[in-house]
């Protein structure tokens, strides 16, 4: 474990901020298994049913900057509860939507729920954990596992019966969500200065954190391909299709908690970051060009590279520039966010022009790109990298749960 109180062991108001991290990332993967059932549903094309995920992280991006502007104004609990509520009525209206342009719509509104959750919950996470930022950051990282995991498979087994019911099935456990918050998490104490809407952009201006951010739009682009084009290729039931979305999500949640942290302590941050970009990379060629099973097999694979990247990422990101943590967090969101939201849209009008394959060629090139930026930016990422791989050995004997 990274801390000697123990991953485990933290306080009620760390669980629930976690657990509502659970159901909203489970949101991003939820439509996964049911986008062919959306798509026949609304009488609409695989480009449009893509928009879901396009205008959700769109705003997603945009609203990062929003971020800090709200929470260090109105505290991170408020933000949080605000995040929670936008996204249980937009959750809701998502399921009643008449045409794939109000879903689309919908989803966009969810998007700036989502991101004023999530990045507040990283926030608070850290602030409160017990165990320092490597435990959080696990946790967070735990978090986001386990909902990319069951996301699919709440799809699955609501969208068998009708698309509409993973929606409905959000809203009502982000309500959950919603009165956990209330009950255990007290108010944060506010910065003692005041976040501007353009401090995540000046913060870019650090040269680590722009090289973070840039290799990290590069490899989003990778995991959205995977994630939003996918299904269309693999064309599966609901119920096997979420199968196999719950079998990555479950290696990218065992890889980022267990096996990332373990490799960073042996081999460097860069050198682990640098390995699993260009491993991602093949594993996203031969899926292209495989068999339908090789596809399904190199789909699941593809999570445990996501995992090590992930919490990888996450860590340069918190720490690699003088920036207060939710700042940098929302500078780095706002540039990565954008490859999430343009890889859905482009994979399928790339397919359109060429054919099946170039999608995924397109995907292996933009993880290759970010290992490029690893490499290239290395000096500026160093210090960070170093200051990780000692801290990664000194804990590593200890083991993730231990308390």
């Amino acid at each position: 474990m990274h801390s000697s109180t123990g991953v485990l062991r933290q306080p009620k108001a760390v669980w629930a901020t976690a657990g509502a991290s659970v159901v909203a990332f489970m949101g991003i993967g939820l439509v996964d298994p049911i986008l062919p059932s959306i798509a026949k549903g609304l009488d609409a094309t695989t480009s449009q049913v893509s928009l879901l995920f396009t205008s959700y992280f769109l705003i997603t991006a945009i609203a990062m900057l929003l971020t800090g502007f709200v929470s260090s104004r109105i505290g991170g609990r408020k933000t949080l509860l605000l995040g929670l509520a936008l996204v249980v009525v937009f959750a809701g209206l998502s399921g009643t939507s008449g045409s794939v342009g109000e879903l689309v719509g919908f989803r966009a509104g969810w998007g700036l729920g989502n991101a004023l959750f999530v990045s507040t919950a990283l926030a608070v996470i850290v602030g409160a954990a017990a165990g320092g930022s490597a435990a959080a950051i696990l946790l967070y990282e735990s978090a986001l596992g386990l909902g990319m995991a069951c996301g699919p498979l709440l799809g699955a087994l609501l969208g068998d019966a009708n698309w509409r019911y993973p929606f409905f099935g959000t809203a009502f456990l982000m309500a959950v969500g919603f009165l956990c918050i209330t009950v255990f998490l007290k108010e944060q104490p506010k910065p003692a200065r005041r976040t501007s809407l353009l401090d995540p952009l000046k913060a870019l201006g650090h040269g680590g954190l722009a090289s973070a951010a840039t290799s990290a739009f590069f490899y989003n682009y990778t995991f959205f391909t995977v994630l939003a084009f996918t299904p269309f290729v693999l064309n599966m039931s609901p119920y096997r299709s979420g199968a196999v979305f719950f079998a990555c999500g479950v290696l990218l949640a065992v890889f980022s908690v267990l096996v990332a942290p373990r490799m960073q302590a042996r081999f460097g941050s860069l050198k682990v970051l640098g390995g699993s970009l260009l491993l991602l990379a093949v594993d996203v060629l031969v899926l292209g060009y495989g068999d339908h099973t090789t596809a399904v097999v190199c789909t699941i694979l593809s999570g445990a590279f996501i995992g090590v990247n992930n919490t990888v990422y996450t860590e340069l990101a918190l720490g690699v520039s003088d920036a207060p943590r939710p700042v940098a967090s929302a500078g780095y969101n706002f540039v990565r966010w954008f490859a999430a939201a343009a890889a859905p849209f482009l994979a399928p009008k790339i397919e359109e022009w060429s054919d099946v394959h170039v999608p995924f060629v397109v995907a292996a090139v933009t993880a290759v790109l970010g290992a490029a930026v690893v490499a290239v930016r290395r000096r500026a990422l160093t210090a960070k990298a170093r200051e990780l791989e000692v801290r990664h050995a000194t804990e590593d004997g200890v083991g993730v749960f231990a308390n």
